[in-house]
């Protein structure tokens, strides 16, 4: 087995320099996102893994929570660290630049970009994080010089506050980010305007990846 077989994944090949790595939401697979992936960034290679962790034996994660709003955080930082590693993994296998990876990811999947934003620096160039949680609050500074990150919010989100996010922000920006928040007046849910906001960030980002 290859290293980027390490996880179940999709690969879709693209003509441009970006590689978007997708992350899924709860109970979500390799193919959750992937039109969404290919609508926003047309150019761009999809690089798609599923999780690994199974809630309740059927609803894949990528780290494990001990309920709604209580993550596992020693997990967090396990898995965070072996998708960091296949991220690179998978972008050797592929040809692709591990410098100009962007991050998709909803829910569970925001919140393991958050994480290769925290403590692994460098694996991403940009980050769309539609309805993340703040995890934590990291120990040491941030190192983010030229990474860009979309937040998108629901200001009625169960699983994460509007001071969460605006903590989540602060946190990325003191690190060097350019960060963009975007707030709706939903809950966990995704709108039209989530998907519009995400396409305008997301399209010259790629292009410039």
């Amino acid at each position: 087995m290859s290293a980027a077989e390490a996880f179940v994944h999709r690969y879709e090949p693209g003509g441009g320099p970006a590689t978007l790595l997708l992350l899924h939401g709860t109970g979500g697979d390799e193919l959750q996102l992937i039109d969404l992936g290919r609508q926003v960034a047309p150019e761009a290679a999809l690089l798609s893994p599923r999780g690994q962790v199974l809630e309740g034996g059927v609803a894949a994660r990528f780290f494990a929570r001990r309920g709604m709003g209580n993550l596992d955080l020693d997990d967090l930082r396990l898995r965070g660290a072996e998708l960091a590693q296949w991220v690179a993994d998978a972008c050797a296998h592929y040809g692709r630049d591990a410098g100009r990876v962007i991050a998709l990811g909803y829910s569970n999947g925001a919140n393991i970009a958050v994480e290769l934003l925290f403590r692994h620096g460098g694996t991403l160039r940009g980050a769309a994080l539609l309805r993340p949680m703040l995890p934590y609050r990291p120990d040491e500074p941030l190192s983010l010089v030229g990474t860009d990150v979309l937040i998108a919010a629901g200001d009625a989100d169960p699983y994460s506050s509007p001071e969460q996010i605006e903590e989540l922000a602060e946190l990325l920006a003191a690190g060097g980010a350019e960060v963009q928040v975007s707030r709706q007046p939903v809950g966990h849910e995704l709108t039209q305007a989530d998907l519009d906001t995400l396409a305008a960030w997301i399209r010259p980002h790629v292009a410039a990846a």
